[in-house]
This record gives structure tokens, C-alpha cells and sequence, in this order.
């Protein structure tokens, strides 16, 4: 099972995201929030019940922790 990240971890993320809304990288910096840290399980739940599996897998959001706890194949379950 993969480990989640930890808390230091995604603030690490979240400090190189901030730079580069700093430089006015926009974009740059809502793919790293969006590939990068991942989805909280619950949230992934939540989006996979109410938006549909497809809002996930074509948002490129990192799923790891979700299928961690879920399961490699729960998009489709």
C-alpha cells in the first residue's frame, strides 16, 4: 500500500505553488495544487458521487491517497 504524503510534504508543494502565483505563473502553480498534493480520500468520494468519476481522471487530480484507502480500481466501482 502507498505510503500518503505527509503534512510537510504538501506544504513544501504548497510553497512552490506560491511561488509561482508570486511570479504570476497562474497556471504553473494550479497544476502543481491540482498533480501534485493529493486529493483528500473523502474529497475524492465526494467528487466521484456528485461530479462523476470522468471530473477526476480528466482534472488530472492526484488520486493516490484515495486509491490508497479505496482501492486501485474504486473509479469504477
Amino acid at each position: 500500500m502507498p505510503q500518503t504524503m505527509t503534512l510537510d510534504e504538501k506544504l513544501a508543494i504548497g510553497v512552490k505553488a506560491h511561488n509561482y502565483k508570486i511570479a504570476g505563473n497562474m497556471e504553473e502553480c494550479e497544476r502543481i495544487m491540482r498533480e501534485e498534493i493529493p486529493l483528500a480520500p473523502y474529497l475524492a468520494e465526494f467528487a466521484k458521487n456528485r461530479l462523476g468519476p470522468d471530473f477526476l481522471i480528466n482534472g488530472g487530480f492526484n488520486l493516490s491517497e484515495a486509491e490508497a484507502e479505496f482501492g486501485e480500481n474504486w473509479l469504477s466501482k
